[in-house]
Parts: C-alpha cells; structure tokens; sequence
C-alpha cells in the first residue's frame, strides 16, 4: 500500500491525484443533495451528458492511466505522461461517453415542432393569411406567444381557438386553422 501512496504522491500522477480527490468531493456534495446533476457540457461535444459525469470520468481515466504511464516510462520522459495521460484520457472518455447519451434525453429542450397538432387561442385583434399571434399551451403547461398565419380566407378573431396543423421554417410561423370544439 505504500507504494501505491508512494507513486500516486508523486508526480506526475500527484496532478491527476489532487483533481481526483476534487471529483470525490463533488461526488458527496451531489449525494448529499446540494448540487443537482443538471448542467450538461456542451463545451465538451458532448452534449446531453451532465458536465459531472464527463469531467468525472475524463479526471479519473487520466489520473488512471498517468500512474500506470508512470510505472514504465522513467528520466526524462516521465514529463510526456501528463500529456499522453490526458489525451488517452479524453479519447476514452469520448468513446464512453457517447453510448451515455441515450440515458440523458435532453426532453427539457423543446423545438417548435413540439407545438404542431395542439391547440391555440388567437391574441392578436385578428389572425390572417399574412398576420397573426396565438398563445400556445405546451406539454410540460408552459405556454407561449407564436406567429401564426391561416389558409385562404379563413379570419379568426382574439379568443378565437385555433388548431396549428403545421410549422413554416423559412417563415417562422406556423400555420392554423379554425377549430370549434363540440364539448
């Protein structure tokens, strides 16, 4: 056991060591339930993972394979391990990471699309083939504000409920028809 202390103390795996007893901290603060493991890392091209997760498992591939790194390279080499350490390490990290992806949905991020086939009520005086806003209610009960346009002479009034069918991308609106409900 003292020679794994010995050789973790040391460097260069000592730079990955003092990151690693960081990630272990950060670990038992977010089981204690003071941080929550929300943020994801786009910065890292990994998008969809939380940032935790990835720096944690980048921190502790690199210190990993810095103290085998340095069991067998010694002298003057023993300066490339760090930068082999680190870069074995993203590479790994990338490669488990992004099978990871599929269990962190990112189902918070919402596209326009969302809103197609629900209903809407006109804000605007009116709403026309060429002008026109609705409110929109959304799956999660957050509402909001959209340009919307109808087909041929259809006019809707404020108030008036609308079904949107569709989502114009190069116009930025979407379109609506009238829908009166028999309820």
């Amino acid at each position: 056991m003292g020679e794994f202390l010995g050789t973790a103390l040391s460097f260069p795996t000592v730079i990955f060591s003092f990151l690693l007893v960081v990630v272990a901290g950060y670990w038992l603060v977010v089981i204690t339930g003071l941080f929550e493991l929300d943020d994801d890392a786009p910065w890292l091209g990994l998008g969809g993972v939380p940032a935790g997760i990835t720096i944690s498992l980048l921190i502790a591939l690199a210190w990993l394979l810095s103290l085998i790194g340095s069991q067998f390279v010694s002298g003057g080499l023993l300066i490339a391990v760090p930068f082999a350490a680190a870069g074995g390490a993203w590479l790994a990290t990338r490669g488990l990471v992004v099978p990871l992806r599929r269990l962190f949905p990112e189902g918070d991020k919402h596209s326009r699309g969302d809103f197609v086939g629900q209903m809407c009520v006109i804000r605007t005086g009116s709403a026309t083939h060429d002008f026109g806003q609705a409110e929109v209610t959304a799956a999660d009960g957050s509402s909001a504000v959209v340009q919307v346009r109808t087909t041929g002479q259809d006019r809707l009034s404020r108030g008036d409920k609308a079904l949107i069918f569709e989502y114009d991308a190069d116009g930025e609106f979407f379109w609506v028809m009238p829908y009166e409900s028999e309820l």
